[in-house]
Order: structure tokens, then sequence, then C-alpha cells
């Protein structure tokens, strides 16, 4: 792989010929198309290739926000690399030969924000989910002004509802409406923090699977 640093027609993007020019991180790429391979790819190749198809589809609409906050977005990866390949190794299990997401150990965020203390969800009628929290505003690097976001998914829609920067940390509770076609199905609620400057996040909550109601 090499950059462009002064084309004569500046950087391009698409194939010419044996050559496939790019834009990474802002900059401009060119790199020789790879071989294919001749041979079939094995079960392990196989099994790697299914958990990577999960994890993308699952996290693409999480994607503006995993973009600022999960973890540092140091080096050669970027911070959405970094929550797929978290997703791929942490929070997929193989079951009878078949790869399925843990929703348990999924995480929204990642950071180094202090979290929630003793969080707890309620839900109500008309498919209200009501999240409190206990105060630790005064605790590591915690602030009363830290925004509060709540993440929901229904597995059997393929559906996210996220409500970013709803509330604050010192609000103590927070309330969101899911839409009626979440009524009656199974919804796992995750919540996080962020800092009011948006620079970081602490690592997501998850606060279990419930039934909209």
């Amino acid at each position: 792989m090499a950059s462009i640093k002064k084309g004569i027609l500046g950087g391009f993007s698409g194939k010419v010929g044996t050559v496939v020019g790019a834009s990474w991180r802002g900059i401009d790429i060119i790199r020789s198309l790879p071989k294919e391979s001749q041979k079939d790819p094995s079960e392990k190749q196989l099994l790697q290739q299914d958990k990577f198809r999960i994890a993308v589809t699952f996290l693409q609409p999480l994607k503006s926000i995993q973009s600022l906050y999960f973890g540092s977005g140091s080096g050669v990866k970027s911070r959405v690399n970094f929550a797929t390949s978290y997703t791929i190794s942490e929070a997929i299990q193989v079951v009878a030969g078949v790869p399925e997401l843990v929703y348990s150990k999924v995480l929204i965020t990642k950071g180094e924000l202090s979290g929630f203390q003793n969080a707890a969800v309620t839900m109500q009628a008309g498919g209200v989910v009501e999240i409190s929290w206990e105060d630790n505003s005064t605790q590591g690097n915690a602030s009363a002004g830290d925004q509060v976001s709540v993440v929901c998914y229904c597995k059997d829609l393929k559906d996210f509802q996220i409500f970013e920067g709803i509330a604050v940390r010192s609000d103590l509770s927070v309330t969101v409406t899911l839409p009626n076609f979440c009524v009656g199905k199974p919804i796992e609620v995750y919540i996080y923090l962020n800092t009011e400057k948006q620079t970081f996040a602490s690592n997501s909550f998850y606060l279990g699977e419930h039934t909209a109601i």
C-alpha cells in the first residue's frame, strides 16, 4: 500500500487495471488488487466470516456513536474497528456451530468516564421505559452535567431506538417512549454517559432484557 502525496490528477477512488485507489482517514492511498484464492474457505474461516457479518450488521446503526465513544481510536484502527473487534471476540458465542450475539456482553460505548451507580429500569404501559440511578457525581471523574443516553434494541425486529443526550447525571432518572411496534416484544436496554464537551464516555451499562408493555 502506498500514499499519494501529489499525483498528476490527485487521489482517485475505485479500480484502474490492477490498482485500487481509496481514501483512508483523509489520506489518498493506492494498493494492488488482492489475488483471488483458489482454495475453498475452511470451516474456521466461514465461521469467522459469519461472526464478522453479524457484528457489522448489528453495529451499523451505532456507527456515529462508536466513532466518538469507543476507546481511543489511536493507531491504525478506528474506534469503529475497535468496536467491531470487541464484539466479535467478546460478545458473540457459538452454539451448535452457529454464532449468535450475547447481548449482556455488548458494549455500545467504551471509555474512562465514571459510569452509573445502581441503575435500574422499569417498564410502564404504552412502551414507556423509566430508568433511575443514584447520584455519584462527586466520585472519580464524574460530573453532574455528564449527558445520559439510552439505547434500546428489539432483536425480533432488529431495530434500534436511540435517545442521545436526553438527561444529565444529576437528574437521577430519565423516561423514554418506544414506538408502538415495540410493544409486546423483548427489548435489550443499554445506557451510557458522556462528558458535556463530548470528549469521552463511560462503558455502556446493560440493564437487561425487558418486555415493552
